[in-house]
Formats: structure tokens, C-alpha cells, sequence
């Protein structure tokens, strides 16, 4: 092993130790372990290793085939060569033809200086290689060790990022070019550290103590993933029965529409055997999304999480449920939605920073999807939110609501504010007249059975037969076929 200076000096596997984690026992075959870099310049000739400084190969995960690299800092700090190029370029044109996920285990200083615009030509290939094979098979990259400059892009085009805490860092220019452009004092770490992109950026999807623990975690998102996007994700047994109903659905709901509660305990209720992988986990936590299984079959779970921000939609919110949902309809996940929204959230940081367009991508990606879609409206359902978090209007396939759903262009307290101001200003007790209004305008509209009538909404069901209503409706839908308009592509509100 060898030593990284970071802020914890901790300890980093060796390339083919980290790929013998990542695969079944045995079953890795390295390729083109042979090579060596071709340059001469600045002292090269005299410093050539076999397989230069990436190594490359396929494998099973679960029985599975799966293709990787490993870049080695051993040699050379993991520079990029030409020839490290191709090697990596190698096994993504693999992966693509044959079908299968690719991960990379980044681990690299970047650029191979000596070798100019080689190393740089280089880098193009593979971020040509990551856009044309994205919707195509999953990519999935992990930070071992730092990631800078043009090298970060590969990683942010993947699927899926996981940074070692500790080790891995990513940054585009590092804390002593900060220093001397902008007179900013920070560290690797909290520059780029793991932190630092799952919580603030959102660069990182997830983050893993150590390295053990961060391909344990790969090879659990893999199980969750099909091979590539002409396949279903692979089933799993399960002993939890699909007709199995939950009592403590029931409650869950405070009766106070403004007490919060954990969506968490929705969703761990109805899937599969309590088990769920949170995506983006510590990254907008107003949004919950991530994976499960329904009677043994993968699921897209995105939901708003009432307990953070009142599950308010946010720039972050929308980007992180945006993404989540294009990526299960590029490879055939269903989507399961629970709603509890009480709109956008207000301010000029949202409205300066663009939360018309960034809300605008979660509703361009609900649109866009073809794969199944179920919603279940749990509490509010306000406005444009209402409409965003997959409605009918944007091809949802089933919609359902608890009776505790509350569906309307605002809240009652809001809408009367608005509609009912001079009968409240005319009124000799104003506090009772729009307590009066208030509950009327409940009577009315905070239900979900008007929604229900016109057919917005499909059923209104008992909380506790969450599960089985949801998993009779994905069996229905198995064999959905639908598509969009003829194009070249559409253009994502960015």
C-alpha cells in the first residue's frame, strides 16, 4: 500500500487489489497488461512500467459482467498517458457492445505533463466515449485518491459518483491556485473533499468510510441496476408478501397539516423488506430519492420529505430529482412518487439562481419518461408543485391519494389570504370571518376526492394498502409501451 498526504494520512489500496474487492472471487481478467507507454520526451524513455498507469479488465459482480479500471498512482501519480487513454477507451467500447456497466476507480494526478497534448487528446476520447455510452449502460465512477482539473469531467458525466472519505478529493483547480486568484485559505479537503460534494455540490452521490465499505456499496447499487438499457433489472426473491398491508400507515400523518414527519417511514413501510439505497442522501435533503424492490421487481422511489424545509421544492431539490428520474427511464426502473408539497420555495437566492429553470427540469423529466409511473399524494399537493411531482398532466401513469391529501393552487390559509380579502376586511370580527373562510375553502378543496372526480386522481385509498395497491398497479403496467415525438433529442432546460 502507499501513503496519501491528506488530512487523515490514511492508507490506499493498490489497483488490483481494489478490482479483486469489486468482483465475484476469481473471476477478474485483466487486459492489456502489457503495455507501456511510447513516448521519450523529458526523461520517459527511462521510466516505463507494464500497463502503464491504469489497469483494466472485466469480470462478474453477482454473476454478472461488468468491465473497469483502476487507475494506479504508483506510476507516475496515476497520470493519464496516451496510452492509459486507450486502455480505458478499450473497455468502454467493450461495455457498450457487449452490454455491460463499467466502473472506474479514479486514483490519477491528472494529465501526463511530459506527454503535452497526447495526455490532453487523451482525456477527450474518454469524456466522448462517457457521453455516448450514458443512457446506454450504466457508469458508475469511484474517488480514491484526487481527481483535478480536466479530469473531473469524466466522473461528473457518469451515473453515479462514490468518494472514499479521507482519500478521495475532486476539484478543478486546487487550493493554491484558490489562494492565488481569489486569496481563499482552504484545504484539499474541504475544497474537495468527500464532505464537501456530497453534502454541499452535489457532485457526489454517495460516500463510503473506507475502501471496503465503498465497494460493498457498488456492487449493492449494481443489484439494483440492469446490465444496460435493452434490459430489466435483474428480480429479486423476497419473502415479503405483495399483499401485505401496514398498519402503522395509518398514523403516520400528524393531524396538524403543519407538523412534519419522515416520508422515510412511508417509504420503508412499503418496499420490499424495509430495505431502500438512498441516492444523493446527504445532498437536498428536502427530496428523498433512491432504489428499492416491489415483489422483488426495481423501483425509482422519489418522494418530498416533509421533515426538511416542509418538503419544499428547491434549485437543489429539483436538479437531484431530475436526474434520479431520467436515469431510472433511460434503463427501465419504474417510478413511485409520494408527494407532500407545499409548493417552490420562495426568496430572491431561489429566484436569482434560477429555480424557474431548475424546476422546470424536474418537470421536463417526469414529462419525458416513458417507463411506468405511480404517485401517491400523502398530504399537500400545492400548486405547480402539485403539478411537477408526477401528476396526470405529465403522463403519470396511476395516481393515487390517501384521504389526508390536501390538493388545491395553495394552501386554505393562502388562497383566502388572496381570494377572500374583502369579505374579511368588510367583516366586524376579521379573525372569524377567515377562520370561517379557512374552513370552507377545507371543505372544498383541501381532500383529494374533487381531484378524484375528475379524474386526476385514480382511487383514494387506505394508507395501509399502500403496498399492495402499488404492486398490483406496476404488475399491470410491465407491459407499458409508450414514446415520445420523433427527434434528434429534446433541449433540458440546463
Amino acid at each position: 500500500m502507499i501513503r496519501f498526504s491528506s488530512s487523515e494520512s490514511m492508507l490506499r489500496l493498490k489497483p488490483r487489489e481494489r478490482l479483486a474487492r469489486l468482483f465475484d472471487d476469481g473471476t477478474f481478467t485483466e487486459i492489456d497488461t502489457f503495455v507501456t507507454h511510447r513516448s521519450t520526451d523529458l526523461g520517459l524513455d527511462k521510466q516505463r512500467f507494464e500497463g502503464d498507469s491504469v489497469v483494466t479488465g472485466y469480470g462478474q459482480v453477482e454473476g454478472r459482467t461488468v468491465f473497469a479500471y483502476a487507475q494506479d498512482f504508483t506510476v507516475l501519480g496515476g497520470s493519464l498517458s496516451q496510452v492509459a487513454a486507450e486502455k480505458i477507451s478499450k473497455v468502454m467500447d467493450h461495455a457498450v457492445r457487449t452490454g455491460s456497466p463499467v466502473v472506474g476507480i479514479n486514483d490519477s494526478g491528472g494529465a501526463r505533463i511530459q506527454e503535452g497534448v497526447d495526455s490532453l487528446a487523451g482525456y477527450g476520447e474518454i469524456f466522448r466515449r462517457n457521453t455516448l455510452a450514458s443512457g446506454v449502460v450504466p457508469q458508475i465512477t469511484v474517488i480514491a485518491g484526487p481527481s483535478a482539473g480536466g479530469a473531473v469531467y469524466s466522473p461528473a458525466i457518469t451515473d453515479f459518483i462514490y468518494m472514499v472519505e479521507g482519500i478521495g478529493q475532486m476539484y478543478i483547480t486546487g487550493p493554491d491556485v484558490v489562494k492565488s486568484v481569489t486569496g481563499e485559505d482552504v484545504s484539499h479537503e474541504d475544497l474537495g473533499g468527500a464532505a464537501a460534494h456530497a453534502s454541499r455540490s452535489g457532485v457526489a452521490h454517495f460516500t463510503a468510510a473506507d475502501e471496503d465499505d465503498c465497494y460493498r456499496q457498488v456492487r449493492r447499487l449494481l443489484s439494483f441496476l440492469p446490465s444496460n438499457n435493452a434490459d430489466n433489472a435483474p428480480e429479486r426473491d423476497t419473502n415479503d408478501s405483495p399483499d401485505r398491508r401496514d398498519e402503522s400507515l395509518g398514523t403516520v400523518i400528524p393531524d396538524s397539516p403543519n407538523q412534519p414527519y419522515d416520508v422515510m417511514d412511508v417509504i420503508l413501510a412499503v418496499v420490499d423488506d424495509g430495505d431502500f439505497l438512498p441516492v444523493h442522501n446527504d445532498f437536498a435533503g428536502n427530496v428523498v430519492v433512491g432504489f428499492a424492490h416491489l415483489d422483488g421487481r426495481s423501483v425509482g422511489i422519489v418522494a418530498n420529505q416533509p421533515a426538511v424545509m416542509a418538503g419544499m421544492l428547491d434549485i437543489d431539490a429539483s436538479d437531484k430529482a431530475a436526474r434520479f428520474v431520467r436515469f431510472c427511464d433511460a434503463f427501465n426502473i419504474p417510478l413511485v412518487t409520494f408527494v407532500d408539497v407545499p409548493g417552490f420555495m420562495p426568496g430572491t437566492h431561489q429566484e436569482f439562481g434560477g429555480i424557474i429553470r431548475h424546476g422546470a427540469k424536474l418537470l421536463y423529466a417526469y414529462s419525458e419518461a416513458t417507463v411506468p409511473k405511480a404517485a401517491v399524494i400523502l398530504r399537500k399537493a400545492y400548486g405547480g408543485a402539485y403539478i411537477v411531482m408526477s401528476s396526470k398532466e405529465l403522463r403519470s401513469d396511476v395516481n393515487l391519494a390517501w384521504p389526508t391529501a390536501e390538493i388545491a393552487v395553495m394552501g386554505p390559509e393562502g388562497a383566502v389570504n388572496v381570494i377572500g380579502r374583502r369579505e374579511i376586511a368588510a367583516a366586524d370580527d376579521a379573525d372569524a370571518k377567515r377562520a370561517e373562510l379557512v374552513a370552507d375553502y377545507k371543505d372544498r378543496f383541501a381532500n383529494p376526492y374533487v381531484a378524484a372526480n375528475r379524474g386526476y386522481i385514480d382511487d383514494v385509498i387506505d394508507p395501509r394498502d399502500t403496498r399492495p395497491v402499488l404492486v398490483k398497479a406496476l404488475r399491470m403496467l410491465e407491459t407499458k409501451i409508450d414514446s415520445t415525438p420523433a427527434k434528434k433529442h429534446g433541449n433540458i432546460p440546463l
